[in-house]
């Protein structure tokens, strides 16, 4: 809500960020200068490089980082914390919206009224299907295993100096391999820490409530370890035998939506552009969105809230739809998956030019993203 004024029976939780998120304000990212696709023969458990980016410049950062920043950014009590969302409804005069909210530790319904409503609630967007209720997601036809290992007591294991050898540009470097109708991406973060993910096709998995993670249990965490010493060299099988907690991302992204926003409502993030991880620009997105609708906001002020959220869809929603099918297009290349038009990628037989499709830097306004009409 923006800018919020809450009625006096809501309360304010003293449940705060977790201690890392707090303690953390100042945590740099991670640069990573070379974007890395390489062939991986599942059999022989050989390595061969399909094409390489030097001249990368991404950066990469833990989630808790982010939230540190964002959460040490803003002025106390700022965040009003403990609340489920339940409903909103814009007023008559669409001057202002109301919302519902349970408070979790009492079961107290409460009243929040503002004068915008930014509905960042994430792919599975309660608010979006208030607008667009037949809209549906598409599942990508993949999942994906995550996890980070933090290594800061263990950084002279086997495991850890088998993985500098195997990726010797870790910690510069953006690995991406790709083995047969599979891929896994891996790099290092600040602290000692490996993030990988490791996308596997099949079908929807059957997922209940409002998130896209899934729980998982001790035998189908054995099964992928299982599946990773086929599939992948043993170094990088080791690493994720060796992970706490891998957890699964089922993975989605939609069609380009026709608006974003209705009224005094706007979405956001994955409400407003459900996308494939594959452009690395879920979290980048997210960001410029607040970012140019901040500036829009900031030049049109609330007296023209109308002419803010239709500078702000102009300028990002022809990027954001762009963005989008590009990284559909490239998730179904490194999966093996039938792409219109263009035969399925093979990277064991993969030419220069075939594999050059691959680059990050094919992403849609890869170098500058517009921030003006």
């Amino acid at each position: 809500m923006a800018p919020p004024r809450p009625r006096p029976s809501v309360t304010r939780s003293p449940r705060p960020l977790d201690r890392r998120s707090q303690s953390r304000p100042h945590v740099p990212p991670f640069p990573l200068s070379i974007d890395l696709n390489r062939a991986v023969d599942s059999e022989k458990k050989l390595i061969r490089t399909l094409v390489r980016d030097e001249n990368f410049n991404f950066r990469a950062a833990h989630w808790a980082d982010l939230h540190s920043i964002l959460y040490n950014s803003l002025p106390p009590e700022t965040l009003l914390w403990g609340l489920q969302f339940l409903s909103f409804k814009t007023s008559s005069d669409e001057s202002s919206v109301m919302i519902k909210a349970r408070v979790t530790q009492t079961a107290e319904v409460v009243e929040i009224v503002g004068d915008l409503l930014v509905a960042a609630d994430g792919c599975l967007s309660s608010i979006r299907r208030s607008f667009l209720p037949d809209f549906k997601l598409r599942y990508a036809g993949y999942t994906a295993w995550r996890g980070v290992l933090d290594f800061s007591c263990k950084k002279s294991s086997e495991t850890i100096t088998g993985m500098y050898k195997a990726y010797p540009e870790l910690g510069d470097c953006l690995y991406f391999d790709l083995a047969h109708k599979t891929h896994c991406v891996l790099y290092e973060l600040k602290d000692n820490r490996l993030n990988w993910i490791w996308y596997v096709n099949g079908p929807e998995p059957e997922q209940k409530g409002s998130s896209v993670t899934m729980k998982v249990s001790d035998e189908m965490i054995s099964k992928m370890h299982e599946e990773a010493e086929k599939v992948w060299i043993p170094e990088l099988a080791k690493l994720m035998k060796e992970t706490e907690e891998p957890f699964i991302n089922i993975i989605y992204d939609s069609d380009p939506l026709p608006k974003l926003y209705w009224d005094n409502v706007v979405l956001v993030g994955d409400a407003a552009h459900p996308t494939t991880p594959h452009g690395l620009k879920s979290t980048n997105m997210s960001i410029l969105d607040a970012g140019i609708l901040g500036k829009c906001l900031g030049k049109w002020g609330l007296e023209n809230l109308g002419s803010a959220l239709e500078e702000f869809q102009s300028i990002r929603l022809p990027v954001v739809s762009k963005q989008v099918l590009h990284a559909r297009k490239l998730g179904r290349i490194k999966q093996g998956l039938i792409v219109e038009d263009q035969k399925d990628f093979d990277p064991m037989t993969a030419t220069l030019e075939e594999s050059l499709q691959l680059w990050q830097r094919n992403m849609p306004f890869f170098e500058s993203v517009p921030s003006t009409c």
